[in-house]
């Protein structure tokens, strides 16, 4: 994932309208109606954040059968393993900095007296 796509997906994760649907789809599929009413707003107000959030590929959307204007939105998992993969990235350099200051640490502290304390 190029840094680039990271800053769009977290741009578009930002909102905290747009987290609640990704986690309602995370759950299962729903219409845009479920979303409105389960996310607590109105139906252009999801209709807008669906709109984001299938551009940035985040959900993905079919048509119910016999009836073209219904619509169910899917969460597209493989957009946030991407994401996933990234934070993984940042957790291991992370860890592997934060390893390196504890062993650097504890090589200093034990038996070391600071200058000019007698007391031991």
């Amino acid at each position: 994932m190029t840094g680039d796509q990271v800053d769009e997906l977290f741009a578009v994760l930002a909102d905290p309208t747009r987290r609640r649907v990704v986690q309602l789809l995370g759950e299962r599929p729903r219409r845009a109606g479920e979303l409105a009413r389960d996310a607590g707003v109105s139906a252009p107000v999801v209709s807008r954040h669906l709109r984001i959030l299938l551009t940035a590929g985040v959900v993905t959307d079919e048509r119910v059968a016999g009836d073209a204007r219904l619509r169910v939105f899917r969460l597209r998992p493989e957009s946030l393993v991407a994401l996933r993969a990234w934070l993984d990235q940042v957790q291991a350099h992370w860890a592997e900095q934060l390893g390196s200051f504890k062993r650097h640490v504890e090589a200093k502290a034990p038996g070391t007296k600071a200058e000019g304390d007698e007391r031991g």
